[in-house]
């Protein structure tokens, strides 16, 4: 017998919720307040309405094999549970940290035993799956396969990532997401009035400008949301209040819930969205991901590399100055650390993202690239060799540009953008390219930088 937490074994019922121990406060509002039906929970809408497939297959009795992912507090446990009760199931619990392979043998075999007594296919629930290494997930594939078990695992980590190839191609994965604010604010106030299960005994109240303070602080997780409002209403009760108050809820807990991951899913997310924002020119929202990467604890090298990554690609030739800036910036955030590298990467961020667009240069290497990857290999002109006799030295010429051929075949890669400094240098371009002499051209800027022609010795003619 395998003993799991609450002192319960692996092969106890699923506990009904109904029942609430005389010293209920002895256990946590969150685990009192857990929803007994799936009209009590919050938010999933994409999965749990009446018209959404899980919700329908649930309530016409069956159970897919599946993993329930998604991040912390938003009902992945509560889900699984349910799903066993209203299809009259038998449940068996284990944690994927805690177990061992024997214990998975154990889980494999009682389930056979009781499915063969009730006919009924009954539920195995691995608690954050992605624990399991290859040897124990594979030694559920089988059960899984022959149908001898409805699998149902919880992560919180990517599952495309962390769960076995052959064992995520029998399952269906479900993606919960964080509860929004409404939801969060639906869920304090049925605890706050609940007298059974929740915090009605003691008779306060909260404002609805309270409420949302917690529920923001708790970024998305019903479980934080909940034990905020625990220990803020204790606190109150404590000291003779009868009102909780957003300074009470402050106290309590300082600070929010920074939901980051820096090894994860949010890391990649955020820094897109980060990308995304700027590339869309709106140095608000940029600002915000920024802040949210710093928050979480983000290594800045990583954030300041992408800006210097973002600078190329993205503004490019519209302003060749914005290099500079995410290089420069790169470094004096590496040099100064934090916190006052944030304010340097807000600098650059806010530049990046009111800068004009082109990704022009991107294109242009992208497409050459693909023409050699297809086998467009050019020999190099025999002017254009060290020591080829035939080469035009640019700067023996007028405007420092003389017509010759730099290419057997003429390819085209480069298409200018029409932001910013590009245009201008798309014009001078276009008159070198259609053969006009661009000493002509006033506003040609080598005619006033008077620049002169290198030694032929320091990387002239052959340079």
């Amino acid at each position: 017998m395998v003993d799991i937490e609450g002192g319960r074994t692996l092969w106890d019922g699923l506990p009904s919720g109904r029942d609430v121990p005389a010293n209920k406060w002895e256990i946590p509002l969150a685990e009192r307040m857990r929803p007994r039906t799936l009209d009590e929970m919050a938010g999933q809408e994409h999965l749990l309405s009446k018209g959404a497939p899980l919700y329908r297959a649930v309530v016409s009795g069956h159970v897919p094999s599946c993993i329930l992912y998604g991040p912390p507090g938003v009902g992945k446990t509560t889900i699984a549970r349910l799903m066993a009760s209203i299809t009259d199931r038998d449940f068996l619990e284990i944690n994927a940290v805690s177990a061992n392979i024997a214990a998975l043998r154990d889980l494999v075999a009682e389930a056979k035993h009781l499915k063969s007594m009730s006919s009924r296919t009954p539920v195995a629930f691995v608690d954050e799956i992605y624990h399991f290494n290859r040897q124990q997930q594979n030694a559920l594939l089988p059960s899984v396969e022959r149908g001898e078990l409805v699998l149902m695992g919880t992560t919180t980590e990517n599952p495309w990532f962390e769960i076995n190839k052959t064992l995520l191609s029998r399952l269906v994965v479900y993606e919960l997401r964080p509860l929004g604010s409404q939801h969060l604010v639906s869920l304090l106030e049925r605890a706050l009035a609940d007298v059974e299960r929740g915090l009605g005994e003691l008779e306060l109240s909260a404002s609805s400008e309270t409420l949302l303070d917690i529920a923001l602080g708790a970024g998305g997780d019903a479980r934080q949301a909940l034990t905020r409002l625990e220990l803020a209403a204790l606190a109150t009760a404590t000291g003779g209040g009868r009102t909780i108050d957003i300074e009470t809820v402050r106290k309590a807990a300082p600070r929010a819930l920074q939901r980051y991951d820096r090894d994860q899913d949010d890391h990649y997310r955020i820094i897109s969205a980060l990308i995304k924002s700027m590339r869309g020119s709106d140095p608000d929202a940029a600002v915000y991901w920024l802040g949210r990467l710093v928050a979480g604890g983000e290594d800045i090298r990583f954030v300041a590399r992408r800006l210097v990554i973002f600078a190329a690609e993205d503004v490019g030739l519209a302003d060749p100055r914005a290099i500079s800036v995410a290089a420069s910036a790169a470094y004096a955030a590496d040099l100064v650390g934090l916190p006052e590298a944030r304010i340097i990467l807000s600098e650059a961020v806010i530049y990046l993202s009111i800068a004009p667009k082109s990704n022009s240069a991107y294109l242009a290497i992208d497409a050459a690239l693909s023409a050699i990857e297809m086998g467009d290999m050019q020999e190099v002109p025999f002017h254009l060799r060290p020591g080829g006799e035939g080469y035009k030295y640019p700067h023996d010429n007028q405007g420092h540009w003389v017509a010759q051929k730099y290419m057997e075949e003429e390819r085209r890669f480069y298409f200018p953008g029409s932001l910013g400094e590009e245009p201008e240098m798309a014009r001078r371009r276009s008159l070198k390219r259609d053969g006009d002499d661009p000493s002509d051209d006033k506003d040609d800027p080598s005619r006033e930088a008077g620049g002169q022609s290198l030694p032929k010795d320091q990387g002239g003619k052959d340079g």
